[in-house]
C-alpha cells in the first residue's frame, strides 16, 4: 500500500518540479531577451564589412567584396601605418589604465583611516561625483581651465611666469598623461566603491587581535587590509584587461584635436572617424 501511494504521488512531484523550473526560466526571460537584443543581434552588422556599402543604399544593392576591406588595412600602406598608430594608442592607454588600477584601492584604504564621519563622507562625495558628470561637461572644465584664455594661463601670467599662454590642451607629446589623469579624476571615488565594501566586510575580530598583538596602523593594513582587498582587485583587474582593446570613446571624441589626434586616437574613435 505504501509503495503504491508513493508511485500515485510521482506524477504530482514531477508537475511541481516542472512548474517550479518554468517560472524560474519565465524569471529570466527578460534578461535572456536583452541579452539577445543588444549582444547578439547587433553582430548582423559584420555582414557590411564584406560588402561596398553606401547610404542610403541597403545591403542587398550593395556590391559583395569579401575581404577586401580586411586586406587594404595591410597593402595600403598610408592605412597600415595609421591602424598600427591607432593600436598603439589604443595599447597605452589600456596599458596606463591597467598599470595604475591599483590607485581606487590605495585610495580607499586611506579612505578607511580617516576617522571624522563627516569628513569622510564629504571627501567620498566629492570623489565620487565626477564619475556622473558625462565626459561633455569635463571637457568643458578643462577648456575653462586649460585653454589659452583659462583660469590657469591667466594666473600664470598675472604673477609673471609666463609671457604667452601654453596651449596645455593642444600639447600632443603629453596627451597620454593628460588622458591617464582625467580618468582618475572621474572614476576614482567610483571605483574605490567596492574595496570601501571589502573592507566593511573585514572581520572587526582581525583588528582587534592585531591591536592586542601590538600592530600599528600601517601593520594592519599591510597584513590585513590589502590581503582582504586583493581578491577584489584581481577580479576588477581581469575584468579591465579583458576590455583591452574597448577603451572608452567619449573621452578621445571631446578631447581630440588636429595636435592631439596623431596620439589620442585609439580603435574606436579611429573606426567612428574612419567612417564618418
Amino acid at each position: 500500500m505504501v509503495e503504491s501511494a508513493k508511485l500515485q504521488s510521482l506524477p504530482l512531484v514531477k508537475k511541481k518540479k516542472f512548474f517550479s523550473g518554468f517560472s524560474l526560466f519565465l524569471l529570466i526571460l527578460p534578461l535572456i531577451a536583452l541579452v539577445f537584443t543588444f549582444s547578439y543581434f547587433p553582430l548582423y552588422g559584420w555582414s557590411y564589412a564584406f560588402y561596398n556599402w553606401k547610404p542610403p543604399r541597403s545591403l542587398a544593392n550593395s556590391e559583395f567584396v569579401g575581404w577586401y576591406w580586411f586586406l587594404n588595412l595591410f597593402t595600403n600602406e598610408v592605412r597600415l601605418r595609421q591602424t598600427l598608430e591607432v593600436l598603439r594608442n589604443t595599447f597605452v592607454m589600456s596599458g596606463l589604465g591597467v598599470l595604475f588600477s591599483w590607485l581606487p584601492m590605495a585610495f580607499a584604504i586611506m579612505l578607511s583611516q580617516v576617522t571624522v564621519t563627516g569628513v569622510k563622507r564629504t571627501i567620498q562625495t566629492v570623489t565620487t561625483l565626477p564619475n556622473f558628470i558625462s565626459w561633455v561637461l569635463v571637457y568643458s572644465l578643462a577648456f575653462t581651465l586649460f585653454s589659452s584664455t583659462g583660469a590657469a594661463n591667466q594666473v600664470l601670467m598675472r604673477m609673471g611666469l609666463i609671457d604667452k599662454p601654453i596651449m596645455f590642451l593642444q600639447l600632443g607629446d603629453h596627451v597620454w598623461f593628460q588622458m591617464l589623469m582625467w580618468t582618475i579624476w572621474k572614476t576614482l571615488g567610483w571605483s574605490a566603491i567596492l574595496y570601501l565594501a571589502a573592507l566593511a566586510g573585514v572581520d572587526p575580530e582581525l583588528y582587534d587581535a592585531a591591536e592586542v598583538d601590538g600592530a600599528g596602523r600601517w601593520a594592519i593594513i599591510w597584513h590585513i587590509k590589502i590581503p582582504s582587498l586583493l581578491p577584489t582587485y584581481f577580479v576588477l583587474l581581469i575584468l579591465s584587461v579583458a576590455n583591452f582593446l574597448n577603451n572608452g570613446f567619449d573621452q578621445y571624441f571631446v578631447f581630440q584635436n588636429p595636435f592631439t589626434q596623431a596620439k589620442i586616437q585609439v580603435l574606436d574613435l579611429y573606426v567612428y572617424n574612419l567612417s564618418m
